[in-house]
């Protein structure tokens, strides 16, 4: 058996016995189409590794679901509205990533900050502004639109959740 790449064939025999295959037996260790083999090893290899990185991700998720539950849970449920604008918390992690995506912009992450809580105003279920209120002063921090803009509404919806403020204090002196 001639070895015709020598790297790709180092890679392989690394593939076998990550695999636990047997590394003496010459059907593994000369195949006929070298490239062939080390790619579909390859491709098991990167397949295992992606089902690993998601199964790693999905407990990530679980535990910032519960870190968020317990930080920010006493806020839950918390809703205020102008008769026009309807501000809402934000209930999940999930609920961050999803608003994040779809306003494009950053308060995906923000689920760890924290001094901040997250809120959502819609105007008719549509989404308008995303809000964040420092837990410490029950000031607005920022109120962003789609892109990170303000929208026509922006002043409106800053004067809605200032003029609740309180609310949010009740359900922190509750806790």
């Amino acid at each position: 058996y001639t070895i015709p790449d020598g790297s790709l064939w180092c890679d392989t025999i690394d593939f076998l016995r990550h695999f636990g295959k047997d590394t003496n037996c010459p059907k593994y260790v000369c195949p006929t189409d070298l490239k062939a083999e080390h790619d579909q090893l390859l491709a098991k290899r990167n397949r295992q590794r992606e089902r690993e990185r998601t199964e790693a991700e999905r407990q990530k998720m679980i535990e910032n679901e519960k870190n968020y539950l317990k930080a920010k849970g006493m806020f839950f449920g918390l809703v205020f509205s102008d008769n026009l604008i309807f501000v809402k918390v934000i209930e999940s992690v999930e609920e961050m990533e999803t608003e994040g995506r779809l306003m494009h912009h950053c308060v995906g992450g923000y689920h760890n900050k924290v001094d901040s809580l997250i809120l959502s105003a819609t105007i008719d279920g549509k989404r308008i502004e995303t809000i964040e209120v420092s837990l410490k002063t029950l000031k607005v921090v920022q109120s962003r639109g789609v892109c990170n803009s303000n929208t026509e509404y922006h002043d409106r919806i800053i004067r809605l959740v200032e003029d609740n403020t309180e609310l949010i204090r009740q359900r922190m002196n509750a806790a």
